[in-house]
Order: structure tokens, then sequence, then C-alpha cells
């Protein structure tokens, strides 16, 4: 008796701290990267809306962030991006911790419902220190417009290749297409250069257009003129690119991003009143003479630069891509090509985002 009670005793020892063991491995902190400033949404997602996702020979990626002021323009590129194409393309959505749910009511109560994607969060704290408070134009100071910096960190780590979109962009071709571009050896991204802009936007330089690093870096600078990079060089729009995952992770592309960043912080190397924006000067910088050209008709931009200023219809109608970059968004008003943006956006199931329009 004396040796059962002993067993007994000893198994139900072994079962305490089984259970123990169970109970730390389902409660412990995850072992997060070091940055631990994205992460995958601990929501409910609908599981066919992910069972694709690591099947990467079958998948188009694309990320696109969703501001909650500008949501309805995230969820129009998204419906542009799955009505033109027959491929199985995965949104990976950037958002902050607040608009999580706006953007689930937004998907699952319209027709978005059948995409496949996930919600991932940004935090923004990773920009303390990098990024100066004020600005001439405080929307281009938004946390989400740095989104792109981070890439290696979305979780999405099973796949090659990605495809970044900013949020006033319309697909009107096969995404494929855009997503399958060769890059050329030791290049970590493709992006449209300003030089290989068509002769229907010499209408857009007349206003102002930026096209050269000097419209972008401030010159008048010791650091910048030892950057080596010839002032009248043609600049790239980052709002559409394709990277290369893998080359990205191996040259290091985010701390050489945020190297700039924390430079310009200290010393305004490319003040906003210069560059329009503080998001594009560093990666000008990163990827001068470093990058892939994308097709032109893959980013037909600067839809947005002025309420007046207007393309032929039918070269709009031939362009792959329609990017209304610059101050005057297609959601709002004034704004030129309107038809060619609400054609895509569908209503917000909340009422919360609205047209704005006279």
């Amino acid at each position: 008796m004396a040796l059962l009670r002993k067993i007994n005793c000893g198994l139900l020892i072994l079962l305490i701290l089984v259970t123990l063991a169970l109970l730390y491995s389902k409660t412990r902190p995850q072992t997060l990267h070091k940055y631990s400033e994205l992460w995958e949404d601990p929501g409910k997602v609908p599981r066919n809306n992910v069972e694709d996702e690591t099947k990467e020979d079958r998948v188009i990626p694309v990320v696109i962030c969703a501001s909650e002021e500008r949501i309805g323009a995230s969820m129009a590129t998204i419906n542009s991006i799955y009505s033109n194409t027959r491929a199985s393309v995965f949104f990976y959505i950037v958002t902050l911790q607040d608009t999580f749910q706006k953007i689930r009511e937004y998907i699952e109560n319209t027709k978005l419902r059948k995409i496949k994607y996930k919600i991932l969060e940004f935090n923004s704290m990773v920009l303390k220190g990098k990024v100066n408070p004020d600005s001439s134009r405080p929307e281009l100071l938004h946390p989400l417009n740095f989104v792109k910096f981070y890439l290696p960190l979305l979780a999405i780590e099973n796949h090659e290749r990605i495809v970044y979109l900013d949020d006033d962009v319309i697909v009107q071709g096969d995404i494929q297409e855009l997503y399958r571009i060769k890059l050329k050896p030791g290049h970590a991204a493709a992006f449209a250069s300003d030089c290989d802009l068509p002769p229907t936007h010499e209408m857009v330089r007349s206003v102002g257009m930026q096209t050269t690093y000097m419209g972008f870096l401030d010159y008048r600078k010791e650091e910048v003129r030892e950057l080596g990079i010839n002032p009248s060089d043609c600049s790239f729009n980052p709002g559409v690119f394709v990277a290369d995952i893998g080359e990205w992770k191996k040259q290091k592309i985010t701390k050489q991003l945020e190297k700039w960043m924390a430079e310009n912080f200290r010393e305004n190397l490319y003040s906003s009143a210069v560059a329009g924006g503080v998001a594009t000067p560093p990666m000008l910088i990163v990827f001068h003479d470093k990058y892939t050209t994308i097709d032109p008709l893959w980013h037909v931009r600067h839809l947005g630069w002025s309420p007046d200023a207007r393309y032929p219809e039918s070269f709009l109608q031939e362009a792959h891509l329609l990017h209304w970059n610059g101050r005057f968004k297609p959601w709002d008003y004034p704004c030129t090509h309107l038809d060619l943006w609400e054609k895509w956006f569908i209503p917000d199931p909340t009422g919360k985002f609205s047209l704005v329009r006279p």
C-alpha cells in the first residue's frame, strides 16, 4: 500500500507538471523581431481568406496601407486590383490599431468579402527620433507613409517579392504583369523613373512637377553634396514598386533608410518645404542608380498635382495604373479624372467614409 501511494503521488506530481507546462506554452509572450513594430491582426479573419497565403507560387502579395481617414481610398485600390486579374492575390493591409475593426467591417460587408487578406498593425513608435514633427503638409508625416521602409518586418517572410502600392492608386491592368517584372541582378526594387514619363506628362511639368534630385534634396547641405549624386539625375516615385525581399534583407535596406531618416532629423537635409515630404528622399538616396525601371504605363502619376491639368482620356484608358499623388485626391474635391477613380469606389457600409463633392 505504501508503494502504491508513492506511485499515485508521483503520477499526480507528473500530471501537475505537464498541466503547468501546457499553460505556460499558451500564455508566455511570443518572441518577436527586435523591432517588434509589426504583427498580425489578432482578430478573427475568415479562414477562406488566408488558406493560400503560404503558396508563394500561386499568390501575388500586395501591401497597401489603410488609414482611418482614407479607408475608402484603400478599398478602391483593392477593388481595382481584385477586379482586373484572375490571379490569386493576397492583400496585406497595414494600419494603426484603432482602425482594425473598421477595415474588417468594410471588407466583410461589401463585395470585397471574397478577397484573401490579413490586417497588420504598424507601431509608430519605431519612428521616434527619426521624423521631425513640423511640416508644411502634416498629412505627409502620417506614420503609415513610412511602412514601405519596413517591408521585411511585415510577417511576409514566405514571399520572395511583394508589390507595394499607395492608397491613391487605381490598377486598370492585370497586377500579375507588374509583379512578374524581371529585376536586374543585385536590385532590391523596381520603380518608375521620372525620366520615363510619356510626352503627355509635359503638361504636368508646366505646373512644377519635380523630376530630379534637386527637387527633393537640399544641396546647400554639405552632407547632401558628399553623396555625389548629380542634382539633375532623374528621381523616381516610391508610391508604386516591386521589392525583392531577399535582396532587401541582404543589403540591409531598412537600416540604410533609417540612417537617412535620423540624419535628416538632426540636419534637416530634405525639409518638407524642399521635398514635399520626408518619406521619399531616403528612398531616393538609398536606391540611387540601384533599381530596375518599371514600364511607364504601370505608373501614370501626378493626376493629383493640379485640379485643372488633365490628360487625354485615350491615354489614361491605355494606362495600367493611375496614381493621384499630390494634394488633390479623387475622394476629395476639386480633382481631375474623378470618373476613373469612382468606378472602383465602394461606399462605406458604416457610412463613416464619404466622398467630398460639389
